[in-house]
């Protein structure tokens, strides 16, 4: 049976997709058959979504595009105003079968959501929503940065307040330079009650290969590393 990870963050641009792809990569390397699923993409490039094709690049299986992405936006706006702009509805089931089709081609999914974990997909849904209807658990990146303690811990109180179990969070450096950088990454080692999976440096265009060397995959439920 394939298993999941869905990956959130503190914020937008914290580095979720880099994340994703890198845990692709590790996964990959480790001999396990991953793919990556992003449900709903807003923001297009000539009618590409780069998020969408980095995961695609990173993933160990070919799937089909429609269920690596069911849902894609233009404008670069929230998912649930993108949607009712196209006039349409964002539907958990689909996105859920689409789920467990891409499950039954690998070993292990990684999903990327969209903002952060409690951004609106409908009129009710949010992101934690989506989270707890796949029923897997989350991988949090925290951007390292300026006000991350609270970003963080609001977030990880959200994921247990919406019943969605944190597999471990991952520390990407996200800013050029920040102070005391060790000293708030250990202060979020101690109130997340939740491993931490590895710290990605400050490197522009760091390619997701190399920053899987960063991840520690034994800390992922399951055996994985």
């Amino acid at each position: 049976m394939s298993i999941g990870f869905f990956v959130t963050g503190t914020d937008t641009g914290v580095g979720k997709t880099l994340v994703a792809c890198a845990l692709l990569e590790a996964l990959r390397a480790a001999g396990r058959r991953a793919v990556g699923m992003k449900p709903v993409a807003a923001g297009s490039e000539r009618g590409r979504w780069a998020d969408v094709d980095a995961l695609s690049q990173a993933s160990g299986v070919r799937a089909p595009p429609r269920a690596v992405n069911p849902y894609a936006f233009e404008p670069a706006i929230a998912p649930h105003l993108a949607a009712r702009k196209a006039g349409i509805a964002i539907d958990l089931a689909n996105i859920v079968a689409a789920f467990r089709e891409l499950g039954a081609l690998a070993d292990v999914v990684v999903v990327e959501g969209a903002g952060g974990l409690l951004v609106p997909l409908g009129e009710r849904e949010t992101m934690a929503d989506l989270a707890r209807a796949l029923q897997v658990p989350a991988v949090l990146v925290v951007g390292m940065r300026l006000g991350c303690l609270n970003h963080a811990l609001l977030t990880r109180a959200a994921l247990a307040a919406c019943g969605v179990p944190c597999a471990g969070w991952v520390a990407n450096c996200c800013a050029p330079e920040m102070e005391e950088l060790a000293g708030n990454v250990g202060t979020l080692a101690e109130r997340l009650d939740c491993p931490l999976l590895g710290e990605i440096p400050y490197r522009p265009g760091l390619a997701p290969r190399d920053a899987a060397r960063f991840l520690d995959l034994r800390k992922l439920p399951g055996r994985h590393g």
